[in-house]
């Protein structure tokens, strides 16, 4: 039971986003509690043997770019409870069918000498963007309901990252390793590439890589969320695990309630002191594609025809620019491509503690359908093979979760989507739904923080800090 009956601020979901809302209110004075269904914090963000003893696998998300680059998580003294960021070789590789891979190292003069002819127009694109970042990160990770404070900055990026991802890449490179590489990055969108926006995805991705990294955390994805708890309770916050809600009167008393949920869980637990506007706005609320997830205990590192796919700590898998078009754009009509884009991870080559001695980890994901229940497993693996044949004969285990069995995980993983919701132009900036402050809700008192709100998806903390800073506005 809660050690008070009453809280100036009561957080539902120990994930990253309410974690992070929890600390910015205790960082404030206020008292709060955070209540968590499952039986370990972390949302997104945990680890677990999934396989065999020993071999430690992230169950949903597992490098972080934004996580490295966060504003608000590079405020916090997240070291000193445990979290140490493990930077690979370097940030991703994209294999190619010549037995070559493309490297975006952190240095971009090195990542575009291996972009043969498009060298210079590599350079010419990610130079000043990479320059900006730091200016940059605090725009593109707010709600954008304000005036950019870098508005130069912001209007170079604007510029290229409003367009879709294959116009810009086709507009700007001309040989295969370049167009594939960014297709890889912008795929992340989980969206057709032919769409708008698609290409901000890539570019703020492929800046961070070079920025910042896309560093794993040692010991597991579990090591972030385990520090911003340990964080918040060293400023007198209250965790409560195991306690799942089903209606925001189940909670104790509070002055305000912030819910670490997608809108589907919010109607399902506050739909009744919702208004009518309101509520109708969540109802129509869109989740995109789902993730097909595949975690490996492995006799050996994966056996890469390209050595240098090897640095990578994300390995992008799914060939040329065209293919991966072809793949993402078929999930979006309902089918299974034969040849899905797959994102592999390879943490074990690079923290030591993820498997026993001479033993690693491979974390596998490809977009499929919402909630498909196709076994992809076959054809992903095949990709794979693809470029790293023996791949198969290496595995001593592994464990899959289609879309649904990551609902099941994750409740805010509506059909398989990692997102909390579509991430395009329509409803990215406006999510949930076109409102000036969209943390707040129809309720006083009641907010979401979540990545279903500004700026979406990633493990980065800004939804729950914006959401907390909107309600030590409005409450307190």
């Amino acid at each position: 039971m809660p050690a008070s009956s009453s809280y100036d601020a009561v957080v539902v979901g120990a994930g990253p986003n309410g974690l992070s809302a929890a600390i910015v209110l205790a960082q404030a004075g206020k008292s709060v509690l955070v209540v968590e269904a499952k039986d370990t914090v972390g949302g997104g963000a945990r680890s677990a043997e999934l396989t065999l003893p020993g071999f430690i696998h992230d169950v949903c998300s597992t490098a972080y770019p934004l996580g490295a680059g966060s504003p608000f998580l590079q405020t916090l003294p997240l070291e000193q409870h445990g979290l140490e960021w493990v930077h690979p070789t370097a940030p991703l590789t994209h294999p190619l069918d010549d037995g070559t891979a493309v490297v975006l190292s952190q240095s971009v003069d090195e990542t575009a000498a291996g972009l043969s002819g498009d060298a210079k127009a590599y350079g010419k694109l990610m130079r000043p963007l990479v320059k900006d970042w730091d200016n940059m990160v605090g725009d593109l990770l707010s709600p954008m309901r304000r005036p950019p404070r870098h508005p130069f900055a912001m209007t170079r990026f604007g510029l290229a990252g409003m367009r879709s991802a294959r116009s810009l890449a086709q507009s700007r490179f001309d040989g295969d390793r370049a167009l594939a590489l960014f297709a890889g990055v912008a795929g992340h969108s989980m969206l057709p590439l032919h769409k708008k926006f698609t290409a901000a995805f890539g570019l703020v991705l492929g800046v961070a890589g070079h920025a910042v990294g896309w560093p794993f955390a040692r010991g597991g994805a579990h090591a972030v969320t385990l520090a911003l708890a340990s964080y918040l309770e060293s400023l007198g916050g209250e965790i409560m695990t195991n306690m799942p809600i089903e209606s925001i009167d189940d909670l104790p008393s509070s002055r305000a309630v912030l819910c670490d949920v997608t809108p589907a869980q919010m109607l399902k637990i506050a739909g009744q002191k919702l208004r009518g506007g309101y509520r109708r706005g969540l109802e129509k609320y869109r989740y995109g594609v789902g993730v097909y997830k595949i975690d490996y205990a492995l006799d050996g590192p994966i056996p890469w025809k390209a050595p240098e796919a090897a640095l990578g700590g994300t390995v992008h898998v799914g060939g040329t620019l065209d293919e991966i078009s072809e793949a993402e754009a078929a999930i979006w009509q309902n089918k299974h491509p034969e040849k899905p884009f797959v994102l592999v991870a390879q943490p074990s080559l690079f923290d030591d503690s993820r498997a026993p001695e001479g033993k690693h980890t491979a974390w596998v994901y490809s977009h499929v359908p919402h909630g498909t229940t196709f076994d992809m497993t076959d054809r992903i693996e095949a990709q794979i093979e693809r470029f790293a044949p023996g791949f198969r004969d290496l595995v001593l285990g592994k464990h899959v979760m289609p879309p649904l069995a990551l609902q099941d995980y994750n409740a805010n993983y509506i059909g398989g989507d990692i997102n909390g919701g579509v991430q395009d132009f329509g409803q990215l900036f406006t999510r949930p739904m076109l409102r000036w402050n969209p943390y707040s809700t129809s309720a006083k008192g009641l907010y979401m923080c979540s990545s279903s709100t500004p700026p979406g998806g990633g493990v980065h903390g800004m939804c729950g800090y914006h959401a907390a800073r909107s309600a030590l506005r409005d409450m307190f």
